[in-house]
């Protein structure tokens, strides 16, 4: 993790931020110490900057982001009202950009234990929902490592043919199988030294498992059509959403191999139980998306209480759904509630009867339908298109710009709403001449 010094302002107006890095295990250096490289430099708004490429400049008034561009120091303005977002947004910019995002104290257990498990060369079992950040976690324990400058190999057992996934794993010999026109080495071998992450275990054929098992025991391969095993030297990390005890006994998964996996189980937890997470996986996904706006928006209070209130049953990854909709949305510098738009709802306690949009309905024509993801979202995008429109005043240049798109997908939206007699450029002439 990267080091930052803060200056002694920042420590009597922030002590709130720089406690919370170092809890998510950034080393906090002393001002006035001799510079190391690849430290980040933390100072007050109105204090000298000794390399402004790798400072962030604190202020207190107004809320802004603006990350370094150009050599530039990267600046972050909010007051105490703010500091969760606030901090958070300043996490995003002195992280490495492999560096995992954490603040629930669930969350900082986890990767505190993770580079503990880090130093010793042992197999590791990652459980947990899907979305909830396993291939993250493998990837730190890695990075944690002393393998940490050789290979990170990550392979989903689900995605890859039953029929070649032995040889991917293991590698095969030229003429092994028909359309074997040249060896291959597999994901062991090219792993060697380094890590191996083998995703969704649990969906591996049990014929397969069997030389998973042999590999891991003898720590060699035989590749196909070898009949002389190869050494190899990986270590293995296995992720599963689903509890392998539960497909042990089920008969779909060798209780050995189980044994040989979970040397070190790790467990994720759903998103919706980690709250805190939630404002720092946000001010980070945001500056992830924002491209290259002038302006990057900030998260108002009322959208991070309904990012806080909803279940996530899609956990980070639904969340980085709703955060790239939140931008397109926003056309100015705030993201509000009115801008967020979720997947599908949180499940009320007392259903209530679905919504319906309120279209207009002429006589012989078919009644309102209930709201779908689809038209709710092209109704917040036409709005989206309408109130930045109006706020460049008319010159869609500008409009493509702060909205993150191109021109050319500009005028297709204007098109597409013009089909749906949705006349945006003309209510915009028709507001100007009034």
């Amino acid at each position: 993790m990267r080091s930052i010094v803060p200056s002694a302002a920042v420590l009597r107006q922030k002590f709130t931020l720089v406690s919370s890095l170092r809890a998510q295990g950034f080393n906090v250096a002393a001002a006035g110490g001799k510079p190391q490289p690849g430290e980040i430099y933390l100072v007050a708004d109105g204090e000298p900057v000794a390399a402004p490429a790798r400072t962030v400049i604190l202020g207190e008034d107004g809320r802004y982001v603006t990350p370094s561009r150009d050599g530039a120091p990267a600046r972050v303005g909010y007051d105490s009202s703010d500091a969760a977002v606030g901090n958070a947004f300043v996490r995003a910019l002195v992280a490495e950009a492999e560096a995992p995002t954490a603040a629930d104290p669930e969350s900082l257990a986890l990767y505190a234990l993770a580079e503990r498990v880090a130093q010793a060369d042992i197999t590791v079992l990652i459980n947990g929902p899907t979305g909830t950040g396993k291939e993250v976690l493998a990837r730190t324990i890695h990075l944690a490592s002393e393998r940490r400058d050789k290979p990170f190999v990550a392979i989903n057992c689900a995605a890859l043919p039953e029929a070649m996934l032995e040889a991917m794993l293991f590698g095969h010999q030229k003429g092994a199988f028909t359309g074997a026109s040249s060896g291959g080495e597999g994901f062991f071998r090219a792993a060697h030294g380094g890590t191996l992450l083998l995703d969704e275990i649990a969906e591996m054929p049990i014929q397969l498992q069997a030389k998973l098992l042999r590999a891991l025991q003898e720590r060699e391969v035989v590749p196909i059509g070898a009949s002389v095993p190869i050494p190899v030297d990986v270590r293995v990390i296995a992720c599963a959403n689903r509890d392998l005890q539960d497909e042990v006994a089920a008969g779909r998964f060798r209780a050995d191999l189980y044994y040989r996996l979970s040397v070190f189980p790790l467990t994720t937890k759903p998103l919706a139980d980690r709250p805190q997470d939630i404002p720092a996986l946000a001010a980070t996904l945001v500056l992830r998306h924002a491209g290259n706006r002038k302006t990057v928006p900030w998260l108002d209070p009322s959208a991070i209480a309904l990012l806080m209130d909803h279940a996530w049953p899609g956990n980070v990854r639904e969340l980085e759904n709703v955060i790239q909709r939140a931008l397109l949305f926003a056309g100015g510098d705030t993201i509000a509630a009115q801008h967020i738009l979720f997947d599908r709802p949180s499940a009320p306690t007392n259903p209530t009867p679905v919504p319906v949009i309120a279209f207009p309905v002429a006589q012989g024509e078919a009644p309102a339908q209930p709201a779908t993801l689809g038209n709710i979202v092209q109704m917040h995008e036409f709005q989206a298109i309408r109130d930045t429109l109006a706020a460049c005043g008319g010159s869609r240049i500008e409009t493509a710009r702060r909205l993150g798109i191109s021109e050319r997908t500009l005028r297709y939206r204007l098109a597409k709403a013009r089909e749906q007699g949705e006349d945006i450029t003309g209510a915009h002439a028709r507001v100007m001449s009034a």
